[in-house]
């Protein structure tokens, strides 16, 4: 670890980001799966559910600058698509 004031501030800061960043990503990951679990079984209004459920926190990990917003957007595009396939 540094010496320098500043940069040991950095580091508890840049820990603290890392452990919020890491679990908002943890939290999107399990809304996509469940939009894929959703699709799978076939059950559309589940998984138009859960698709927006998903969209609504891509949105605000990218406004929160945890992922980018093109990234967000991209993902929530792949999502809707899979999810208004599903007959049901």
């Amino acid at each position: 670890m540094a010496n320098i004031k500043s940069q040991k501030k950095r580091v508890l800061t840049n820990a603290k980001a890392h452990e919020r960043n890491k679990a908002v990503k943890s939290e999107i990951k399990t809304a996509v799966k469940k939009v894929d679990a959703a699709i799978t079984e076939g059950d559309a209004d589940a998984a138009a559910a859960a698709s927006q459920e998903a969209a609504r926190l891509l949105d605000r990990a990218a406004t929160k600058g945890v992922i980018h917003k093109n990234q967000a957007a991209n993902r929530k595009s792949g999502i809707a698509k899979r999810a208004s396939q599903v007959e049901g």
